[in-house]
């Protein structure tokens, strides 16, 4: 009976997501997810879909989707239409995946079932699409960097593809995240390294600009919110992810075994685990956190 008691007190600790004691010293310990060199140098954009893979942009050659299994073991997805390459991807209630094509100008949309590409939204005022996050309405809210100019506009796209300009005349625009109850959207600008946030109400029009954290060095890539509403930024050529409190407090800063981080993602059966994309050994990248991922 008492053996019969432990295993179920072992198996419900599982469940809830709490870690083992020998698995505590692993936490925020980086490790390779897949193995280096099989995505191009734009890895970007790590997004799960609903069957449990791991899709990532730009395998073996730009304009390619890669498909990661449980194991770490990439498979060509699908491949763009000439003239595009996605930059990020992001999947709707629905499961359609959308990703930011940077070189065409567009969102594409992507049929999973049948693999059907088509144009979401092309806008000639678009800069370049680059990150994108979805709100539980399926709006997306896209960057949209214009590098040589070092400035950056901000976008919300409505269901149907209709593209409303949020914000103009920032800096260079990047990574691009919503707070868990989504009230807030946060956007860094990679070349003046701020990151701001914004108030979002029911319509998703954004107001009250603020100054939320600012660095002195090393550029910003990816963000994604954690379920407590933490904020982890990948600080490209530093090789770290930095936790930033709802206050833009410094929690921790995770280091990689890579410097040019340029995405992440929350996953693992209970979304404690970070995989982060690097485009200087191009491929993924894994660490265990203490806390779920936005959604878990």
């Amino acid at each position: 009976m008492r053996t019969t008691f432990i295993l179920f007190i072992f198996i419900v600790t599982l469940h809830n997501g709490f870690l083992p004691a020998q698995d505590l010293e692993r936490l925020f310990q980086a490790e390779d997810f897949t193995a280096e060199n099989l995505f191009t140098n734009n890895i970007e954009g790590p997004a799960f879909g609903k069957d449990g893979n791991l899709y990532v942009v730009n395998f073996e050659q730009d304009g390619t989707i890669g498909m990661v299994g449980p194991d770490g073991k990439v498979v060509l997805f699908l491949t763009l239409p000439k003239g595009s390459t996605a930059n990020s991807i992001q999947f709707d209630s629905k499961n359609n995946m959308y990703l930011a094509d940077f070189t065409g100008h567009n969102v594409l949309k992507v049929d999973m079932k049948t693999k059907r590409i088509s144009v979401y939204v092309h806008n000639d005022a678009f800069n370049q699409p680059n990150d994108l996050c979805i709100n539980k309405k399926d709006q997306l809210f896209a960057s949209d960097p214009s590098w040589k100019e070092s400035t950056g506009k901000l976008w919300r796209i409505d269901k149907g593809g209709k593209a409303i300009l949020l914000a103009d005349q920032m800096g260079t625009t990047n990574g691009i995240e919503l707070s868990p109850d989504e009230k807030t959207l946060y956007v860094n600008e990679s070349v003046q390294r701020k990151i701001w946030s914004f108030d979002v109400d029911a319509k998703g029009d954004i107001s009250n600009k603020k100054l939320f954290a600012e660095f002195q060095d090393f550029g910003f890539d990816g963000m994604k919110c954690d379920r407590e509403g933490n904020l982890y930024v990948t600080r490209h050529g530093k090789g770290t992810v930095v936790v930033l409190d709802t206050a833009g407090r410094i929690i921790r800063e995770v280091q990689l075994k890579g410097k040019a981080c340029s995405n992440l993602v929350f996953g693992g059966l209970n979304g404690k685990l970070v995989f982060v994309t690097l485009q200087d050994r191009m491929g993924v990248e894994k660490f265990r956190n203490d806390i779920p991922g936005k959604g878990w």
